[in-house]
């Protein structure tokens, strides 16, 4: 656990919206949209300007969208 700190591997560690957009290859303006219109990972609002992302909450996302054929519902 100790270890994972020290390498930013920590999935409590909490990102901006730059880091998490680029850890997801989508854009910002993608994670604004989906914060607004609902559909995108959990996020923290820190303040009412500040929004940040847990590292094990963009993880989640990934997973819960994961699929293993074309058919198979999201």
């Amino acid at each position: 656990m100790i270890n994972n700190r020290l390498n930013g591997h920590d999935p409590d560690t909490l990102v901006d919206e730059r880091e998490a957009a680029s850890f997801l290859c989508y854009s910002v303006r993608a994670l604004q949209n989906w914060r607004h219109r609902g559909g995108g990972p959990r996020f923290v609002k820190v303040s009412s300007r500040s929004v940040r992302y847990r590292r094990a909450d963009l993880l989640d996302w990934i997973a819960e969208r994961t699929v293993s054929h074309t058919s198979q519902p999201i």
